[in-house]
């Protein structure tokens, strides 16, 4: 299935700017349940493995007060045993069945997986109904998977780059439930019972805001019958209230956090800019070309070969539902993290002032029209893709005309999405080690 998915996927995703009729190649169909679920499915009968990607509005930031980090921790127990299946025996079945599950948990949904063999399609529903509507829960479980965040909590706090991370979304998000950490806080999750766990489940796996993507081994009549027997016992419940708006901090400033390292962590955030806004794209082109592409990027071109300041530097872009940001990472030694810093701004304001080259453009426009197409190496990834896409509320015929959108771009939108990214006065700037040149203030 996958080597000719994958086929497909680059022609249509490289040629449709060129009228190609392999530009139609994938169908990507639209599938209503009797129950009124839907879903989108990519239906390949080569190879017979089917992939869901699925989530539930309401994420990490639905944490109950006092609770701090029980969804993550219920989404990671949910097939921890299921019904009548202790932990181990519900693993078992799993195995048996060739059937993977997982589900996790972000700021704004709980996420799930399952790739199953379609022959054992029947068992592989059951199984995931299993662990969404009768999950065990139980306090051995807890105790275990508790003591576990726990731990990754404390390393965290060990760790300059969790430091830095935290600290930057803390400071960017401070008063908003996306300043907190998904997993939670110590004091928290010592809180919590097997009871609290059961409430949580039970108020998080809902039908309403559920978002289903499929891909592989099966069609549209027998996937509606499997969506409907595996979710259908789920509350339809109502919509789940939103995270609450976000407003930027009215200007930047400078964080230096205290740590006894030879090399100093930095992290530097500014407001981004929304997944439908017009922008969109002049910025993922500008993320490109400063810092998302690599080795190819002036940050790692300016930072890293030019001057040896950092071994790696680089930038993105990162969306939530009521937030965007644009970060960029390094790390330095303390005597040369402030000249780092001062590169990476000083690439800011060249972008801002001069823009990019036409053969920048020209590469960014290549590489990102295929980057995707190779980056879809199996049926889960396709089924991820197509996942991310119903969330981010693009049509199905995104794909076909992503390349379009990309080869739309000029140099001077990229400009226009640099001047209102990067913005000096916006800047927060997270430093943790012992910087020498850098201290903290507006």
């Amino acid at each position: 299935m996958i080597a000719r998915l994958r086929y497909w996927l680059l022609a249509m995703l490289a040629l449709p700017a060129l009228g190609a009729p392999a530009a139609q190649a994938i169908d990507i169909g639209e599938v209503v349940t009797p129950l009124g679920i839907r879903a989108w499915l990519v239906e390949d009968r080569s190879t017979p493995v089917v992939a869901l990607s699925f989530s539930f509005a309401g994420g990490t930031t639905a944490d109950p007060d006092g609770r701090r980090g029980i969804t993550a921790l219920t989404a990671r127990l949910l097939t921890d045993g299921a019904g009548s299946f202790a932990e181990q025996a519900f693993k078992r079945r799993l195995e048996d069945a060739a059937t993977s599950v997982s589900f996790g948990a972000s700021f704004d949904r709980v996420s799930g997986s399952a790739r199953f063999l379609s022959a054992n399609r029947d068992e592989a529903f059951d199984l995931l109904r299993l662990a969404m509507t009768q999950p065990r829960l139980e306090a051995e479980s807890l105790r275990r998977e508790r003591a576990r965040v726990v731990a990754a909590l404390n390393q965290a706090e060990q760790r300059p780059a969790s430091v830095a991370a935290r600290t930057m979304m803390a400071t960017m998000f401070a008063g908003h439930p996306y300043g907190g950490d998904p997993d939670g806080v110590r004091a928290d999750l010592e809180a919590v019972q097997p009871e609290d766990l059961k409430r949580r489940a039970q108020a998080m796996l809902g039908r309403t805001g559920l978002i289903v993507s499929a891909v592989g081994d099966i069609d549209a009549a027998e996937l509606a019958r499997q969506l409907d027997r595996a979710f259908g016992p789920l509350p339809a419940g109502g919509l789940r209230p939103p995270p609450p708006d976000w407003t930027p901090p009215p200007r930047g400033r400078t964080m230096v956090v205290e740590r006894g390292v030879p090399q100093s962590v930095v992290a530097m955030a500014l407001p981004g800019v929304p997944r439908d806004d017009p922008d969109w794209y002049p910025a993922f082109m500008m993320n490109h070309v400063l810092g998302g592409g690599g080795m190819q990027s002036r940050l790692f071109t300016e930072v890293r070969e030019k001057r040896g300041l950092a071994y790696g530097v680089s930038s993105s872009l990162r969306n939530y539902r009521k937030a965007a940001l644009f970060v960029t990472t390094t790390a330095s030694a303390n005597e040369r993290v402030s000249e780092a810093i001062r590169t990476i701004r000083g690439e800011f304001a060249r972008l801002r002032e001069g823009g990019i080259t036409p053969a920048e453009l020209a590469d960014a426009r290549t590489f990102l029209t295929g980057s995707l197409a190779l980056s879809l190496e199996s049926s889960s990834s396709i089924a991820s893709l197509l996942h991310s896409m119903q969330i981010d509320g693009l049509p199905p015929d995104h794909l076909r005309r992503r390349a379009e959108l990309i080869a739309a771009v000029r140099a001077e939108d990229v400009q226009r999405a640099a001047r209102r990214i990067l913005r000096d006065e916006a800047l927060l700037t997270v430093v943790v080690g012992r910087p020498q040149g850098v201290a903290t203030g507006d």
